[in-house]
């Protein structure tokens, strides 16, 4: 702030301080003399730009689920910073606003903040900064970068004539102007990674002395805590960093003995020098190691020393402390950890949402008893005890549940949970203040780090989590109590992170034995030679490693706790072996009898958690896991507990979003985030589907962090494939569609794989091709994207002495390069028939036999085409096949109908989020429509001109690909606008005549189903659910319309009916509910009213409200106080028309960006 801005500021004091008198009149004065105030650009007229993006008098239209649109209007706005919303108190009793100070007058600002909370979800992206404003008196502020601005109890009061301060005049500024550089998580985050890359520089020296890894990480720790506890003034008199400067810098030698005198005494108690020194305690101070530093470390210490540690985000500081003391991490520090923000969108609604909503509905009852009655000014002293007294049981609850991570790493969940947490607790704290005046703090009595439990399976992590969870707490400590130091001891042993294994508990281990040799049982390390011969790299037969067995082992006990937060390990179900060890994949899969083998490591954590739901243990749950959830391969885990007694529900779930990887190479991935609860069937909770709507880079993971855009879609299933509307994953499979489809062969050795000269080599005629064990060869990739070319050697049913006899040069071709790789392979029956495919496909061959072609489609691919393959080419594993050579087939499943069930049933894989092909969810239970000839001969002529249209376009320009074209075809559909080397592409391309075919084709198969070209997808997909239902009762009582029946059933007699199509589905009737007792207590008679308008929908009037509960004379009187009550807190919307009032639930549908 200059010389000019504070004139600025004083004139605009001078005009509006201690003012009182009519808002409507003053506000838009007040707010554009504030602008000059902060020399900020005025708003432009309303209406001069489109949307109004900075503008007084902002209108907002809130759609109501009854179809009409309510008109809000927000007093000042500006999008992506500030949402402001002015009232005008009175200086004396008697005016038409409430006197400052009053009760009333603290209600009537509080109506300010919950209508500015309800107009925020309905404005474009989500503003920063919610501020209400008292025009004379002062402002309120609330922060809401994470997409929660707290409740009224969380806002910031700032007088008027504190805008001559700079920091507050500079918050202003940002808020007008750059809202950003005032966002908490950035700031901190930018402290947090210069702290971790001072300590990596000491790392890595210690580390090259040869230090002990575990005592590098113990020392680093305890300097860690250390500079924390000196910033905090925890240590007075800066007496580290001033030993730093004074007496160990100038002699180094001083520095291992003194450091460690300093941390004995922190340990228990004393003076260090002429300083006093707290008791610590704890593990960390336990052990006072220290090492030998010379000068140059000394000063990185100090440097690190320097910075202000006060500041430090835990949230992310775990993690690039473990990579700091991680050699191999090392070179990823600071680039790649996940931002807090993402952690924080699964923990609130998991943990938060569920106190938030027990908050407000305290907080409503707590408005009902500070009612003001008559003249009065204030309420009986009775009714501020009930309060007071209400809010003090909410407080003891909070201040008693208890989180868990079962895998907790360096602690991150943990410390955003207890940062979260602990925010609540001190809204309410200041609630109680505001009722009853200045209240005696107890520093003995708050939420703390006791009820925050963690399992982590390795050690290191497990001591960094204690460490974070303890400087997080003790940042909340500081906030509150000021420099009023904790209780002896600061580090309390709460034993609240286990070092242990979280899903796999034993006695004891030891060395597998083998049945038949009596030896050890072991399995190939990894390690690769150089083959004598080839010069290929084979496996190495001496690198063995123990398979272990494990006494007596058991599904691992987890700590009681009331919510499970959670990222356990990416570990996919292919690498548990590799990365887990053969004896403890072994063991695991036994001990859980209830979890299919297939699944991802992290599924046995969701496994346990929905078990400790469905028991009652545990009220909620929210965990990481990769992308891939949505798969045929683990939806079984959650269809599991969905369809148990007591079954689950999916609450929240993102099926695709951006992660860090934090335990693998710090590479980018992708990952699903689910939520459950137990389904309560009487009372239905609403939930939540998020999508990815946007994304792109920035230069910091908190910069990519702000960029992510979701949108949120209420409804009230989740399905196991983690989509809403109809329910794909729960289709039958057809017979009908049985072994038709099948992914094609895979290789289980590279051997088998030949480049075309090698194939000559090999004997193989290319004219002729009448080699019969030397084939064509096509990948996924050889697809989508250039062929490469490539042969396979395939001796599926010949022997081995076959082999030898008739094709020598093959046989010592794959002996040399197939044999090495197979004896190592822990199957049986691929080392015994080394020389077959792993996944020969015995049941593929047949359906094959006789056919000049097939149809393929690429397991998992961007776009989900389907073509025709010759019958001499040899699919991988990656092609799913379809056994017809029917190109009326190749038309169907090429539809729209077909593609739109695909990406439904399949789910989605990888960092690309590419769809994927299930043939158990995407061809088997779907069905076929029973067409026309006329319809079939049609579709049929589309199919073919569609295969030999893309053929002919890749004959004619070899650089085309499959990809390519459908790019191009997806932004012709979009209507985006070609580049010019789009145009160029689309010159070879042919992508219009594409676009024009697959449009017939789609309306061909539209007409053989008898539906109209204009259904959503939403709709396509309940009417094939629909179809399938019908197909499979036709199944059980004996009609099968065999799609290939000379193949599938040569001897069965062939019965056709038809369906001549479905009709429109009725829209479903809202019934009321049955008539319920109404409960006793305040807080869940309001529950229970606000339950009912939410789950029944449409608008109620107090009659009919009434009508639902079975209620006495005195509970009747007292629905229309908490309706009343439900709507000023912007929970129901009340509407009147026609002089009937009438109450509805206050849905929303939220947009959410961090770039708010």
């Amino acid at each position: 702030m200059n010389e000019t801005d504070k004139k600025q500021v004083e004139i605009f004091l001078n005009k509006w301080q201690d003012s009182s008198g009519n808002e409507i009149a003053n506000k838009d004065s007040f707010c554009l003399d504030l602008c000059r105030a902060l020399n900020v650009e005025l708003p432009p007229p309303q209406g001069s730009i489109p949307g109004d993006p900075y503008c007084l008098e902002k209108n907002v239209k809130m759609p109501q689920s009854t179809g009409d649109i309510k008109q809000g209007r927000i007093d000042f706005y500006k999008e992506r910073h500030f949402i402001l919303e002015a009232k005008q108190g009175s200086t004396k009793s008697g005016s038409s606003t409430p006197k400052r100070g009053t009760t009333a007058y603290n209600k009537y600002m509080q109506k300010a903040f919950i209508q500015a909370t309800g107009y925020a979800p309905h404005l474009p992206v989500k503003s920063p900064f919610l501020l209400t404003c008292d025009i004379g008196s002062h402002f309120e502020l609330w922060m809401g970068f994470s997409g929660d601005y707290g409740g009224y109890g969380a806002g910031r009061k700032i007088n008027l004539k504190e805008l001559l301060e700079d920091k507050i005049f500079d918050l202003f500024v940002d808020i007008f102007t750059d809202p950003q550089k005032q966002n908490p998580e950035k700031i901190r985050a930018k402290v947090t990674r210069e702290v971790a890359n001072d300590l990596a520089k000491l790392a890595s020296w210690l580390e090259n002395q040869k230090h002990d890894p575990h005592q590098v990480a113990n020392f680093l720790m305890r300097c860690i805590f250390t500079m924390f506890a000196e910033d905090v003034q925890l240590l007075k008199g800066e007496v580290f960093t001033k030993a730093l400067k004074e007496r160990w810098i100038t002699n180094p030698k001083r520095f291992k003995i003194e450091i460690k005198n300093l941390w004995q005494t922190m340990n228990i108690g004393g003076t260090f020098g002429f300083d006093a020194i707290l008791k610590f305690n704890g593990s960390l101070f336990a052990d006072a190691d220290a090492f030998d530093l010379p000068k140059p470390q000394l000063e990185i210490l100090l440097q690190a020393a320097s910075k202000d540690w006060s500041q430090v985000e835990p949230a992310i500081f775990g993690t690039l402390l473990e990579r700091a003391l991680d050699t191999k991490e090392r070179s990823k520090l600071g680039a790649h950890y996940t931002p807090r923000s993402y952690v924080e969108r699964l923990v609130r609604p998991v943990v938060l949402e569920p106190l938030r909503q027990d908050w407000l509905e305290t907080e409503i009852i707590v408005d009902q008893f500070l009612k003001v009655e008559g003249d009065k000014l204030e309420p009986s002293p009775a009714n501020k005890k009930k309060a007071v007294d209400l809010i003090t049981e909410f407080l003891q609850k909070l201040r008693g549940i208890k989180i868990l991570d079962p895998a907790c790493g360096s602690g991150n969940f943990l410390y955003v949970t207890l940062d979260l947490i602990k925010s609540l607790e001190s809204e309410v704290v200041q609630r109680i203040a505001d009722i009853a005046g200045q209240v005696q703090l107890n520093i003995l009595e708050q939420v703390n780090p006791s009820q925050f439990l963690g399992i982590e399976v390795n050690p290191r992590a497990a001591s960094i989590a204690e460490l974070v969870i303890w400087i997080g707490y003790l940042q909340w400590y500081f906030k509150r109590f000021g420099n009023t130091s904790p209780p002896d001891p600061i580090l309390q042993k709460f034993n609240n992170i286990e070092y242990r294994d979280a899903v796999l508990a034993w006695d004891s281990e030891k060395p597998a034995i083998d049945a038949t040799t009596k030896e050890p049982r072991t399995r190939w390390g990894g390690r690769t030679i150089k083959h004598p011969v080839t010069g290929e790299d084979v496996p190495d037969s001496s690198d063995q490693i123990t398979i272990f067995s494990y006494i007596k082992p058991r599904q691992a006990e987890w700590p009681a706790a009331d919510y499970i937060v959670s990222n356990p390990p990416f570990i996919g179900n292919a690498r548990m072996r590799e990365l887990l060890g053969d004896g403890y994949t072994e063991t695991l899969r036994q001990v859980y009898q209830d979890v299919p083998d297939t699944v991802d490591y992290v599924m046995y954590w969701w496994h346990k958690a929905a078990d400790l739901v469905r028991k009652g243990k545990v009220q909620r749950f929210g965990l990481i896991t990769t992308n891939s959830i949505s798969q045929v391969r683990q939806r079984p885990v959650i269809d599991f507990h969905q369809s148990q007694k007591n079954p689950i529900k999916l609450f929240f779930a993102i099926p695709d979003h951006p992660w860090t990887n934090n335990t693998d190479d710090g590479a980018a991935v992708r990952i699903a985030m689910t939520a459950v609860e137990l389904d309560n069937s009487q009372i239905p909770n609403i939930a939540e589907l998020g999508t990815v709507i946007f994304e792109s880079e920035g230069e910091t993971p908190e910069d990519s962090a702000e960029k992510v855009e979701l949108e949120y879609q209420n409804t009230y299933k989740v399905f196991s494939n983690l989509q809403i509307g109809a329910d794909v994953g729960k289709c039958d499979k057809l017979t009908a569609n049985l072994q038709l489809s099948c992914p094609g062969m895979k290789m289980t050795g590279s051997g088998f794989l030949l480049t075309k000269e090698q194939a000559l080599y090999l004997g193989y005629d290319e004219k002729l091709h009448t080699n019969k064990v030397i084939k064509k060869y096509l990948h996924g990739r050889d697809i989508t994207d250039q062929s490469r070319g490539l042969y396979t050697i395939d001796l599926f049913s010949l022997k081995i002495k076959e082999v030898e006899k008739f094709y020598p040069k093959i046989y010592q071709w794959i002996y040399e390069r197939v044999k090495p790789e197979r004896d190592m392979n822990n199957r049986k029956a691929l080392r015994e028939n080394w020389w077959i495919y792993g996944e020969a496909r015995a049941t593929l061959r047949p359906a094959l036999k006789d056919l000049q072609r097939y149809i393929v489609t690429v397991e998992t691919a961007k776009h989900r085409v389907f073509i025709f393959l010759n019958y001499d080419v040899i699919p991988d594993n990656k092609l799913i096949v379809i056994a017809f050579d029917d190109a009326y087939y190749l038309g169907i499943v090429s539809s729209k109908i077909h593609v739109i069930w695909a990406l439904a049933a399949g789910g989605r894989l990888g960092v690309g989020n590419d769809p994927v092909y299930v043939k158990t969810k995407c061809f088997d239970p779907f069905p076929f429509p029973d067409a026309t000839l006329e319809q079939k001969q049609k579709i049929r002529e589309l199919g073919e001109k569609l295969d030999a249209h893309r053929k002919q376009v890749q004959a004619q320009n070899p650089e085309i690909t499959i990809t390519g074209m459908y790019n191009l075809l997806e932004k012709l559909r979009a209507g985006q606008p070609f580049t010019d080397a789009d145009r160029i592409y689309n010159d070879k391309a042919l992508v219009s005549i594409l676009k024009q075919i697959h449009d017939e084709l789609d309306a061909a198969v539209f007409d053989a189903y008898g539906w109209k070209t204009s259904l959503s997808d939403d709709e396509i997909l309940e009417k094939l659910v629909v179809l399938n239902t019908e197909r499979a009762a036709e199944e059980r009582n004996g009609l099968i319309r065999w799609l290939r029946p000379e193949y599938q059933a040569p001897n069965e007699v062939k019965t056709q009916l038809r369906i001549t199509g479905l009709e429109d589905s009725q829209e479903t009737v809202i019934t009321p509910a049955e008539q319920k007792v109404f409960p006793k207590k305040p807080k869940e008679q309001l529950a229970a009213i606000r339950d009912l308008l939410r789950t029944s929908g449409g608008e109620w009037t107090l009659e009919q409200v009434i009508a639902q509960f079975k209620v006495t004379q005195k509970q009747k009187k007292e629905i229309p106080e908490h309706l009343e009550s439900l709507e000023w807190f912007n929970i129901l919307v009340k509407s009147d028309k026609n002089g009937i009032t009438r109450w509805q639930y206050n849905e929303t549908r939220i947009t959410e960006n961090a770039n708010s």
